[in-house]
């Protein structure tokens, strides 16, 4: 691949290189990276060419790493969009647990799965961290969904089986019933993986403290342990949630997990609205990672992460949709959302208040370090060798194209920023997963 690339360093840095040769190796890794300055460059050039295996870019495209998306409900993709201005106790009950129960029918999840993961890798997104839903037919159709088009998918079979907190028509039947199909849908996807070039990854996944009794969380943490396997769920994401820890266990979300065998280097945990320094303290010598759902918090999170100084915590986060409390599947709108909302921290948003005192006054959140949440820090999060263009990194990139008009020198820096404000998925040209062109415009 020969052309221009934008990648993250760090948090705050992003390096460019111009007509740079990208090459992959038949496991789809990046094997080496050549500057024109360098002496075998027109003889790999030309060895490309010979073999007419050369991507090669125009003046308006530019590759980037593929994005990473930590936190997504994949059953409530068909409703994107729905219910967003209501409590989030009566979104769930009224609007999401009934489309959920309807993943007991495979066929009914093979045709929103498969429409889910082309959009995903549509918008860029060459690797997402799955919830799914409590029956493993729907769950196993979502991972079929993800070896037809190779995206690397991390999906977890949803335990909820506190019966105070979840329908009687959508819930396992006991924790015994919930771990058990935990345990199968592991060895399901274990056995699928045996023939796949992309490898799909089980995820342990209790919904949430109000949805799990303490036998399921205890029996899922030792299946953690067992298996040595990612865990999800979601933690002092909203005031009703944060209550509920707070009322039933006398202590905070983050300690009940913890106590419980569930935050770990491998545990990622969504929104975060609502950590305290405490919390992430925890975080921090746990290993844990964030996912950072920027548009869903606006509706749901009752407050807005305080993403800058987490990052400068070194704590492991990265971006998520969260569809659906995020209306969109693009991580682009996720990247620009998460700069609005700290900004609008840091300013206040109480025009009644004194200046002076109407916002937290942290430093603002760049789109440098958006743009590193949606790559290196996903990957990192997931502990995989992707998010970066560089070599011994998996090949996931995406070729995009300037959509607007250009009046005037632009930096590299200018044409970045254009970039992360103005992308959408008319402009993602090509998408590879692990050296594979899964998506092309012609």
């Amino acid at each position: 691949m020969q052309g221009a690339y934008f990648s993250a360093a760090d948090p705050d840095t992003v390096t460019y290189q111009a007509d740079n040769l990208i090459c992959i190796d038949n496991s789809g890794y990046i094997a080496a990276i050549v500057t024109p300055q360098d002496s075998d460059y027109a003889a790999i050039l030309a060895t490309a060419q010979k073999q007419d295996c050369l991507i090669q870019l125009s003046t308006q495209q530019v590759v980037l790493p593929g994005f990473i998306d930590l936190h997504i409900h994949a059953p409530q993709w068909p409703n994107a969009g729905v219910a967003l201005d209501r409590p989030l106790e009566e979104w769930l009950n009224v609007y999401t647990f009934p489309l959920e129960a309807q993943y007991q029918d495979a066929n009914f999840a093979q045709q929103v799965y498969a429409d889910l993961v082309q959009e995903l890798l549509a918008q860029g997104t060459t690797t997402a961290l799955y919830f799914g839903s409590v029956h493993n037919q729907g769950n196993l159709a979502l991972a079929q969904a993800c070896l037809k088009y190779q995206q690397r998918g991390f999906i977890g079979k949803v335990v909820m089986d506190n019966p105070e907190q979840t329908p009687a028509n959508y819930r396992d039947e006991s924790a015994a019933q919930a771990l058990q199909a935990t345990q199968s849908f592991i060895e399901q996807l274990q056995q699928l993986n045996q023939t796949t070039r992309i490898s799909l990854t089980p995820v342990i996944t209790p919904r949430f403290l109000p949805s799990c009794s303490d036998e399921a969380l205890a029996g899922l943490g030792q299946l953690a342990h067992h298996y040595n396997l990612p865990i999800q769920s979601h933690c002092s994401e909203s005031d009703w949630e944060n209550g509920y820890a707070l009322q039933h266990y006398h202590q905070r979300d983050a300690q009940v997990l913890n106590r419980f065998g569930l935050l770990n280097n491998k545990a990622v945990m969504a929104h975060g609205t609502l950590l305290n320094e405490d919390d992430l303290n925890l975080f921090q010598q746990q290993g844990v990672a964030i996912a950072h759902c920027p548009i869903s918090n606006v509706y749901f999170g009752n407050a807005i992460l305080p993403t800058k100084t987490i990052l400068q915590k070194q704590i492991k986060m990265g971006l998520g949709t969260d569809i659906s409390g995020g209306y969109s599947a693009s991580l682009y709108q996720n990247i620009r959302q998460a700069v609005i909302s700290a900004h609008q921290r840091h300013d206040g948003v109480d025009g009644q208040i004194n200046a002076l005192n109407r916002g937290t006054q942290d430093e603002f959140l760049t789109i440098k370090n958006a743009f590193y949440l949606a790559t290196l820090g996903g990957a990192r999060s997931l502990q995989l060798p992707t998010g970066q263009i560089k070599v011994g990194c998996y090949a996931d990139l995406q070729i995009v194209h300037n959509n607007w008009t250009t009046w005037q020198s632009e930096t590299p820096a200018m044409r970045f920023e254009k970039l992360m404000y103005h992308t959408d998925k008319n402009n993602i040209d090509q998408v590879l997963v692990q050296g594979q062109i899964i998506q092309k415009k012609e």
